[in-house]
């Protein structure tokens, strides 16, 4: 995964996640998936998922010598927020681009 990559799709999912803030509030966000069961469904695939990705984090940061908590406090404010920022700001390693 390139740099690149992951600073288009932060900038993008940041813009998103603006509007949509600006439109419902932070809570109402969360309020629309409570309004019906598709909407429950995507929002526990989003937890699923989110709970992986904590656990890879975890993994990932003992192995490399970083202080996860900050990643998943960010994780847990903000979603995917926090996996994006955490692998932006992941050290490279050899043969890693």
């Amino acid at each position: 995964m390139t740099r690149t990559l992951l600073i288009v799709t932060l900038v993008a999912f940041g813009a998103l996640s603006a509007a949509a803030l600006a439109q419902h509030g932070y809570f109402g966000i969360f309020a629309l998936h409570f309004q019906t069961f598709g909407g429950m469904q995507v929002l526990a695939d989003l937890v699923i998922a989110l709970v992986l990705v904590m656990a890879w984090m975890w993994h990932d940061a003992r192995a490399t010598g970083r202080n996860v908590w900050p990643w998943l406090v960010v994780t847990l404010a903000l979603g995917s927020f926090g996996p994006l920022l955490y692998l932006l700001t992941r050290p490279s390693s050899p043969g890693r681009a």
